[in-house]
């Protein structure tokens, strides 16, 4: 049976506070990884050579080989730590430090495939340097960008490891960013901890998977539609 107390809706047995839970951290990693990932990316494609584009590949390379418990560690130290409480925006950046290098490569990447007679015809018609990366390289390597984005997504949405050290869990559907919250790889872990709810197990993991290959289906529609 379902008790309110306060805001909350306490749903022992169940996973919508997971649900919640999963898609409230991963929209907030998004919002924090999308931007400096895409921007990460535009600059290694436009400063090939230069030695901070150096530093920032080979710091890209490194955190995608980092362990996600590792990640989890990190994001603690930097803001459970600091905050003295577990909480749904520590998970967030863990996730988002997860999805940066995806995007960040796959962005320096898709850049790389377009001709150079854009950037040229862009700048030859007196666009400024800016407007021609914004207004002319982005949108004509949109379904590329976007790919990569959402399969950065779809990667870390069946995370564990990062959010036990960070969002923690909770019983209850949360929808503060700075109180501790569910998900459904934590569920999974807790449900298989607990003999009364193994069944859950199997009703977690569906929704998970199905949820992971509708974003697959969904990036790979849109790279043959915005194919290069």
């Amino acid at each position: 049976a379902n008790t309110i107390e306060g805001s909350r809706t306490i749903l022992p047995g169940g996973i919508a506070n997971g649900i919640v839970g999963t898609l409230l951290m991963t929209l907030v990693a998004s919002i924090i990884a999308i931007p400096i990932g895409l921007l990460g990316g535009i600059y290694l494609s436009e400063n090939r050579s230069s030695r901070l584009a150096s530093v920032v590949r080979f710091v890209t390379d490194l955190l995608q080989g980092t362990p996600s418990i590792v990640i989890g560690i990190i994001a603690y130290a930097w803001v459970v730590v600091p905050l003295s409480s577990y909480s749904a925006l520590a998970g967030s950046v863990a996730l988002a430090i997860m999805m940066l290098p995806l995007i960040i490569r796959s962005t320096e990447e898709t850049l790389k495939l377009l001709p150079t007679s854009l950037k040229e015809a862009g700048l030859a018609l007196g666009a400024s340097y800016t407007s021609v990366i914004l207004k002319v390289l982005v949108p004509s390597a949109f379904g590329g960008l976007f790919t990569g984005t959402l399969l950065a997504v779809s990667r870390v949405m069946g995370e564990t490891a990062p959010l036990m050290l960070t969002a923690l869990g909770s019983t209850a559907i949360n929808w503060d960013i700075l109180d501790p919250t569910s998900a459904v790889p934590l569920l999974i872990w807790e449900f298989y901890n607990d003999p009364n709810l193994a069944d859950m197990i199997w009703s977690c993991s569906l929704f998970l998977l199905l949820l992971i290959l509708v974003m697959n289906i969904i990036a790979k529609n849109v790279a043959r539609k915005w194919k290069i």
